[in-house]
């Protein structure tokens, strides 16, 4: 299989194109990234030396219609995986234009450019967040796929009605395309404005642990590798047409997991600093991915405590990592936001 993948040099792109050449040796990937701040190409360099002749980086926007049309036809792609997305809330409630730009604009060229060169498989990567919060009592409510979508963030909106661009082009066009939801990830080469890598960084520095609100949000959490094999299912085994959840059967709160990361650094509470929350703060997400149990063979293996002490360890032996990304605009972008 020839596949491109698209946001392969950010987050969760880069640990699935690291999991599929190991896992599938027929497979061929194309990587294509226009390299924003959060995309790196630091973690991905050594990817061509790993597999000569299966993989290939390509700079692209994927606004930009005759560069999707030039990879497709070039690298002669038989199917996509979409991760490419502007995807930190709070840059999207600070200005929601490069939401629409990347995650709306973006996947419908495409999916117009995969309609046209006879893709045999799209998948659009989404996310939770689209189906916006569920109350903190309600302990055993969860988002199903049929849950209506109501977004409360940009970031959100942009991504919900990417799904719905995604819908229209499988019922109108009969586009071979599956859309995975998933829930929290954490693990390597996160970029460090998310909630566990900020806060490990700022700990491991005797700063202070800025923290949304009475930080009792609860999130489920995933660890990327269980998150990338649920990708993989879906690519090879999904249904056309079908959407997936994805979760890792482990809701936190924000204040626990920030109370862990403490622990693992040996730093006491104190540090830990309450800020004014963000507008439209969700306050539980919770994920049904039983679809994805029965119709794939989906569960996560990871378990949080375990999956988060090894994150933390990753990213304590890969300082050299985290000082490439954290550029001078990333930390006062931080200062900034958290009034400091």
């Amino acid at each position: 299989m020839r596949l491109l993948v698209t946001g392969g040099c950010g987050f969760i792109g880069g640990n699935f194109i690291r999991m599929i050449l190991r896992a599938r040796s027929d497979v061929v990937v194309c990587n294509m990234d226009k390299l924003s701040y959060a995309g790196n190409t630091a973690h991905m360099q050594d990817m061509e030396r790993a597999y000569p002749g299966r993989y290939f980086f390509e700079r692209a926007d994927i606004a930009d219609a005759a560069a999707a049309r030039e990879i497709l036809r070039t690298h002669k792609i038989e199917a996509l995986v979409n991760f490419a997305a502007e995807s930190h809330v709070d840059r999207s409630i600070e200005d929601a234009t490069p939401f629409l730009r990347s995650n709306v604009q973006g996947v419908v060229v495409l999916l117009k450019a995969a309609l046209d060169a006879g893709i045999k498989r799209f998948v659009q990567i989404s996310t939770d967040e689209v189906y916006g919060s569920l109350p903190l009592e309600a302990k055993d409510a969860s988002f199903r796929e049929d849950s209506p979508l109501s977004p409360n963030s940009p970031y959100a909106a942009s991504k919900a009605s990417a799904d719905l661009f995604c819908r229209s082009f499988f019922k109108t066009y009969d586009l071979p395309l599956v859309i995975t939801r998933c829930s929290n990830n954490y693990g390597p080469y996160q970029f460090p404005e998310k909630l566990i890598p900020l806060m490990f960084f700022r700990a491991m520095r005797g700063e202070s642990l800025p923290l949304y609100g009475d930080g009792l949000n609860v999130r489920d959490w995933i660890h990327v590798e269980d998150h990338c094999r649920g990708v993989l299912l879906a690519l090879e085994k999904g249904r056309a047409g079908a959407i997936y959840n994805f979760g890792g059967g482990a809701e936190r709160g924000n204040l626990h997991v920030v109370r862990e990361i403490l622990k693992f650094c040996g730093r006491d509470e104190s540090l830990i600093r309450p800020v004014k929350d963000r507008p439209g703060h969700d306050r539980r997400y919770a994920m049904d991915y039983g679809l994805a149990a029965r119709e794939l063979g989906f569960s996560p293996s990871c378990c949080f405590e375990e999956g988060l002490r090894r994150t933390l360890v990753w990213y304590r032996e890969n300082q050299a990592w985290v000082d490439d990304v954290a550029s001078g605009d990333y930390l006062s972008d931080i200062r900034k936001r958290y009034g400091e």
